[in-house]
This record gives structure tokens, sequence and C-alpha cells, in this order.
């Protein structure tokens, strides 16, 4: 009776109620996630629901007066026992409250810096690589077609995926947001219009394959000769170093995907600043067309 009473009384408030009691815990489940105050605070409400039960079941009018008193002397401890633990994460969720856009452009900086970190020393050592970056374009079906990591982007472990004597480091790796969600993938080959050297090897022929049929950005470290380049809408930039190949990736991958426009003028106008920033011609055969 007491529950069909209870269920009888909801109304929109008492929803809303609940709802914010939930969000509540779901948010605290956020906080303390990953460290040890969520196993002992998982031990102490287990153990504290079954005692409960127990009680109501069993009717100890004696017990239950024990117990609630029990639980308002947990309220009031668990925030000196668990100090430490709390503190942090408050601090993260701080952190995380100081402006999501900054955060976004700072880690687009940090991948972009990752990147070049390891392409600058795998082209010392002529370690082959390639490197797509996902913008707007999902590139899930690429994705699938390798070996799933989802492991934060960090220059040791692209050095560790491309070393040649690796199982992983004969296809490319895709990066999406600040991961690596997968290394060893196949990507399709170009159709040759773009290439502005017919030597071009397998990997720079994936590497404008991908650019042609996505808005990826692709690096691409030569096996034979070292040279960094980086492909983008059908088009090639080659001979970089570490400097300029952050110049470009800040450019095409470091603005936000919101704000870049897929159009071919668009890519047209930003490959033109390029031209300017670097130094770069045609003539030279630096630039694939």
């Amino acid at each position: 009776m007491d529950l069909v009473w209870t269920i009888q009384s909801i109304d929109s408030q008492a929803i809303i109620d609940i709802l914010l009691v939930a969000l509540l815990i779901f948010g605290a489940s956020f906080l303390v996630r990953g460290t040890q105050t969520l196993l002992v605070l998982r031990g102490i409400i287990v153990v504290m629901v079954v005692i409960g039960l127990l009680s109501s079941i069993l009717n100890l009018v004696a017990f239950n007066w024990i117990l609630r008193g029990i639980i308002t002397m947990t309220a009031v401890a668990i925030p000196i026992i668990f100090q430490p633990e709390l503190r942090r994460a408050f601090e993260r969720l701080g952190r995380a409250s100081m402006g999501f856009r900054q955060n976004s452009i700072t880690q687009r900086e940090m991948v972009v810096n990752a990147i070049c970190q390891a392409a600058g020393r795998l082209s010392e050592r002529r370690h082959g690589a390639l490197i797509v970056l996902e913008r707007q374009n999902r590139l899930d079906e690429f994705i699938s077609t390798g070996i799933h990591l989802d492991s934060e982007i960090t220059p040791q472990l692209l050095l560790t995926i491309f070393w040649p004597k690796t199982e992983l480091h004969d296809g490319a790796v895709i990066v999406r947001g600040d991961r690596v969600m997968a290394a060893a993938c196949v990507l399709p080959l170009s159709s040759g219009r773009n290439l502005g050297d017919r030597k071009l090897g397998t990997r720079h022929r994936a590497s404008l394959g991908m650019s042609e049929i996505s808005d990826a950005v692709v690096v691409t470290v030569s096996e034979e000769t070292g040279q960094i380049s980086v492909s983008n809408g059908g088009r090639m930039i080659r001979r970089l170093d570490a400097t300029r190949l952050s110049t470009i990736l800040l450019t095409f991958y470091g603005a936000n995907p919101e704000d870049a426009s897929d159009t071919s003028l668009a890519e047209s106008n930003r490959l033109e600043k390029l031209r300017r920033w670097v130094g770069l011609v045609n003539r030279e055969g630096n630039i694939g067309q």
C-alpha cells in the first residue's frame, strides 16, 4: 500500500527532484572514477543496503535506530577520510570548467606537437610512417581495417608503432581528436592524376588517395629518403622539416572543424597561404598537383 501511495503521489516536481538527485549521483561517480575512493564507497554502499534490507524485513526497531545513527556518522566521516581523493576530483572538475573551446584548441596543438616530434625523429632514422588526422569526415571504415588501439597520442607511441621490426609499422595510424584509434590500417591508393612524381611509393600514393576521398590531413615519412610530406585535398606538400610541418598542420588541422570549409576554393586558398609561408613553388617539385 505504501508503494502504491508513493507512486500515486509523484508529480512533475517530484520527477524533477528525482532527476536532479540522479544527475548529482551520476556526476559524483565521474569525480571519483579511477580512484580508490570508488572501491571503498562501493563496498560501504553494498554493506549499508544489505543491512538496511535485513533490518526492514525483520522489523528490528532498535537496530534501525542504530543504523540511522551510523549513516549520519558515515556521511560526516567520508569527506574527512577521503579528503585527498575528493580534493583531486574537484580540482579536475575546476580545470574542466575553465573553457571548453580553449581546451579543445590546446588539445589540437598538443596533437600537432606530438606528431611533429615523432615525424622529425622518424625522418632522422628513415623509418617510414603514415599518419592520418581525421577531421569532419569519419573514417570508421578504414579504422576497422587495422588494429584497434584507442590510445592517447604521444611521440613515443608513434615511434614504437612505426619501428620497422614491429607488427604494426606496415600501414597507417588514424588519429581522432587526441587518440590513436587504430594502427596498421589499409588506405586507398591514389588514382594517379595528382601524382607530381611518378616514382612515389605506396605510402605516398595511399596518403594522396586518402586526401582525395576525405577531408583528412595525412602526414607521410619516406622510408627511402626520410622526407616528410603532407597531403590534403588531393595535393601533397613535400620536403618538409618539423617546423614547416607544424605550420601546415596548425593551418589545416589546428582550426576547429566547425570553422573549416570543405569546399575546394577554401582548400586552394589555404594551400596558397602555405606556399607563401613555407616558400615552396611548383617548379621545384615540392607540391604535387
